[in-house]
Parts: C-alpha cells; structure tokens; sequence
C-alpha cells in the first residue's frame, strides 16, 4: 500500500534500513515498486505458526525478489509429491519441513495433528518449487488452487499480473462455481488511487500474459480487501462474497 500512495505523499523513512515481508508472498514486481520508491531493500521470509514461524529468509547479501529464499540453519525444507517424494528442481509440489522448531501437534486435535505431522515432517498445505540455488518459489495454498477443466491455476500468478496493470492496486482471485468447468478465475481488485477499473482492458491485459483459461472471467472492484489478525487475504470470505456479487 505504501508503494501505491500519491507523488506527493512522502512518508518520514530517514531512520530505516530494512524492510521485512511475510504472511504472504509479495509478487517481485511490488518489491522493486516499494524498493524504487523508499530506497529500502525488502527481505521476504516464510513460516507458519507450526513452525514457529520462520522456515526460509531471503539472506541480505543474497536476496532474490519472487522468492522467500533459504532453509534457515538446522532446518530441513523439501518440496515434495503426494506420496512425499522429493520433487527435482522447478517442479510444484507440497512444501514440508522438519526441524527442532517444528510443533509437537495441535492441543486435543489428534486427527488434525496426525494430517499435519507424519514421520517428523510437518506438511505445510503450501504449494511450491526450489529454483537452481536452492530459494523457495511459494506458488499457492493447496486449497486455494483454481481447478479449471482439470487444469490447475495459481492465484498468485494471475494477482501479478493483475498488480502490473497501472489501475490495479492489489488483487486477490478465487475461484467461482462453474457448472461446465467446475471453477472459473475471478478477480476483485482495489483500485489505484485516482484511477477507476475498465474490466474489459484489466482482462484484456491479463490475456497478454497467461493462458487463456488463467484469465479472470470477471474483474470485481472493491474499496477493501477481507483480511485476517496477521494481514492475509481471507479467500473463504471471498468465495463467499461471491453469492452475493452473482
């Protein structure tokens, strides 16, 4: 947000040197916009409260945009498939962890305990990929994976590319019922201040960049996003906004 304001709103940063990011992963063009304006570099970590919250951090002498970097030390962080075999390098799969920071289990919720803890790994329910050096490369929840005709979509990819059109602020895209397709990509967006949404030209722009069935199939503009204690886009509240909004 503070990257969106006004030219002429010049927020006091004289006594910072670093800027921290979690809770969500902040696509690599929002990082270079907040780095080009305040001149701070941002450094994106990962974790979850099971994991005491750090798994991975972008180092600061290493620091790769798009990424939430490196297993931190004493840490183990795979990327594997359904049947918990390591994924090569670039290939999505399910992020686990181990480690002495990892939970004993969740307090008098055994199932819920044994789906997330298995032979010492903890299975984050986040989907992702190693790049060739070894940063993290988170892609999405496994729950808020769009599945269109049996392809599966990303939306974080697609809020990306929505973030990079100049009218569009922030996004967050879900997936709506379809009765043909099972779920079709739509989008709410908030604005950039000054601007209004043209929802023809934002679909336009994504249909520039992804694959036709990645296009968000309506664009809705909001004044606010739902947001859970920790900052996160709270997509349940979206989806069901959606019976609303038709």
């Amino acid at each position: 947000e503070m990257a969106d304001l006004p030219d002429d709103v010049r927020p006091d940063v004289s006594s910072l040197r670093l800027a921290f990011c979690g809770a969500a992963p902040m696509p690599a063009e929002a990082v270079r916009a907040f780095e080009s304006r305040y001149g701070i570099p941002v450094l994106e970590g990962y974790g979850l409260s099971e994991s005491t919250v750090a798994l991975t951090f972008n180092p600061s002498d290493g620091r790769r945009p798009g990424t939430v970097g490196k297993p931190l030390g004493g840490l183990e962080v795979r990327v594997v498939g359904t049947d918990g075999t390591p994924l090569p390098v670039g290939h999505d799969g399910e992020v686990i962890a181990r480690g002495p920071n990892i939970m004993r289990g969740y307090l008098n919720k055994p199932a819920e305990t044994a789906a997330a803890l298995k032979d010492g790994w903890l299975w984050t329910g986040d989907v992702g990929h190693f790049d060739d050096d070894g940063y993290l490369v988170l892609v999405d929840r496994k729950k808020d994976l769009i599945i269109r005709g049996g392809e599966n979509i990303s939306p974080s990819e697609v809020e990306a590319v929505l973030q990079a059109h100049p009218s569009v602020a922030q996004a967050a895209v879900v997936g709506r019922p379809d009765p043909v397709m099972g779920e079709e990509p739509v989008a709410f967006v908030i604005p950039t201040p000054g601007e209004s949404i043209n929802e023809a030209e934002v679909i336009a722009h994504c249909g520039d960049v992804l694959a036709r069935f990645k296009v968000p199939r309506a664009i809705y503009a909001v004044d606010t996003l739902p947001r859970n204690a920790v900052g996160k886009v709270t997509k349940d509240d979206l989806r069901r906004r959606l019976h609303g909004v038709g």
